[in-house]
């Protein structure tokens, strides 16, 4: 009712001005490692991570892509006579599109591969906002358009003798493999595609790693580098918000935004709510009975509906109403969101609820999503609230909504409901999605910084 026609939103697309903004984990840093069959790669790659010590690196197989296969190639491939160990057998147009997709900061589906059935599932595993990405398997530097994208290039070295032990006990513990045909797969194509494929990989290589886990230097060398790259993105991200700032400064503020008029039951509220020597019991009816005016105007603002004729208690009677078009659900920023739920379920009693953990950094000042539960058809809901009572810096609020668009969701059909909102950090937000809506309750001067953080930091 509120949002804008489909038809429509081309044009309006095209007028409208929007300031540019990427999320912390846009450009995420690429880490290749390559080597023969056994060689340690997937050793080497945890290694990695533990050195790096960040929640946010991601390790993805190249065993995920084995190419779907005929029932001939299937047939030869249970006689362990069909060539799994050559570039020919691996899908690359699917692995360059998802490390693209992961690289521009957007949600993938990686397949899932079954060695036992020789075959790709039918579920997928879905990478989003990884700020590290390990490829690893034998041909992970093999491709031109992968290695465009690789930042760190790793080629694992091992004794042929070691590889091959390291494999039969894989391949018969956790592949289900038998010993005769792991050794004849060995001598019919690993060993011959080695020498053909995989080995001329070391001259691409920025690292050659010898001695796979226990080379403690190169593990550390890749770390470091990964480093020097996240704090750079880190302070260009921060330049960006500031950037961002200093573009929508003296810019009016949107028409999309409401805020909720200011009775005298709704100044009465906000005396008690901002009385530090209030109770506590006081605080929590009066701030639930406060959400319940904001969803409400949410909905207004947000919500779809369609003609829907009743039948009434009356006999022969009906009613011209109105009924919900479409599903309404919200996601909650963890923790303080939380506060507003009380107050939602009052008003839609059934409403689905995702989440979104979104902290700023104590070192860098900078937002950090640490985790997200969202509902698997969240793009055809008709509307979503976003849910957290202050809106600060804006940082938060700019990486909620776009996890949400990254998920599908239209931007006209975006509701962020707040309590508190800075100026500064609402004008961001507008700047940057201005076909979002926004309920707020008060707006008050620059708060670059939560009061909870003012507060901790004081102590």
């Amino acid at each position: 009712m509120n949002s804008i026609p489909d038809g429509g939103r081309a044009g309006n697309e095209e007028r409208i001005h929007r300031a540019h903004y990427s999320p912390p984990w846009a450009n995420t840093s690429f880490i290749g490692v390559a080597g023969s069959s056994g060689s340690g790669k997937t050793s080497l790659a945890y290694a990695i991570i533990e050195e790096l010590n960040l929640p946010w690196v991601v390790i993805l197989s190249m065993d995920s892509y084995y190419k779907r296969l005929s029932p001939e190639q299937l047939a030869a491939a249970f006689r362990n006579e069909y060539d799994l160990d050559a570039p020919e057998a691996l899908d690359f147009d699917c692995l360059v599109e998802n490390m693209r997709d992961i690289k521009a900061g957007q949600k993938t589906e990686i397949p899932v591969y079954s060695f036992e059935k020789h075959a790709r599932l039918e579920r997928t595993t879905t990478i989003y906002s990884p700020h590290v990405l390990i490829l690893e398997g034998i041909f992970a530097l093999h491709d031109e358009q992968v290695l465009d994208m690789l930042d760190v290039k790793i080629f694992a070295e091992a004794d042929a003798d070691l590889c091959l032990s390291r494999r039969l006990v894989r391949d018969v513990r956790e592949r289900g493999r038998d010993l005769e045909g792991c050794i004849k797969q060995w001598f019919s194509f690993v060993k011959p595609n080695f020498h053909r494929y995989v080995e001329p990989q070391r001259n691409v290589a920025d690292i050659i790693v010898p001695r796979g886990v226990e080379n403690k230097v190169a593990i550390s060398m890749v770390s470091d580098r990964i480093h020097k790259t996240l704090k750079q993105k880190s302070r260009s991200h921060q330049l960006e918000l500031k950037r961002l700032g200093e573009i929508s400064e003296d810019a009016p503020l949107s028409s999309n935004v409401t805020i909720l008029q200011q009775t005298n039951q709704v100044r009465g509220i906000n005396t008690i709510i901002m009385d530090p020597e209030g109770d506590r019991e006081d605080f929590i009816f009066y701030f639930d009975r406060l959400v319940v005016l904001l969803v409400e105007k949410a909905c207004e603002a947000g919500l779809h509906f369609s003609a829907c004729k009743v039948q009434t208690p009356v006999p022969n009677e009906t009613y011209n109403g109105l009924s919900f078009d479409g599903e309404v659900s919200a996601v909650v920023i963890l923790r303080g969101g939380s506060c507003l739920e009380t107050g939602l379920k009052r008003v839609i009693p059934d409403c689905r609820t995702g989440r979104l953990l979104i902290q700023t950094s104590p070192h860098t000042g900078e937002p950090e999503l640490h985790f997200f539960s969202l509902s698997p058809d969240i793009s055809e809901h008709k509307c979503v609230f976003v849910l957290d009572p202050q809106m600060s810096s804006g940082g938060s609020a700019l990486m909620a909504v776009r996890v949400l668009l990254d998920h599908g969701v239209r931007e006209d059909r975006v509701v962020f409901v707040t309590y508190m909102a800075g100026k500064m950090g609402l004008k961001r937000l507008m700047g940057v999605f201005p076909e979002i809506k926004v309920v707020v309750c008060r707006i008050v001067g620059d708060l670059e910084t939560r009061w909870v953080e003012q507060r901790y930091l004081g102590c």
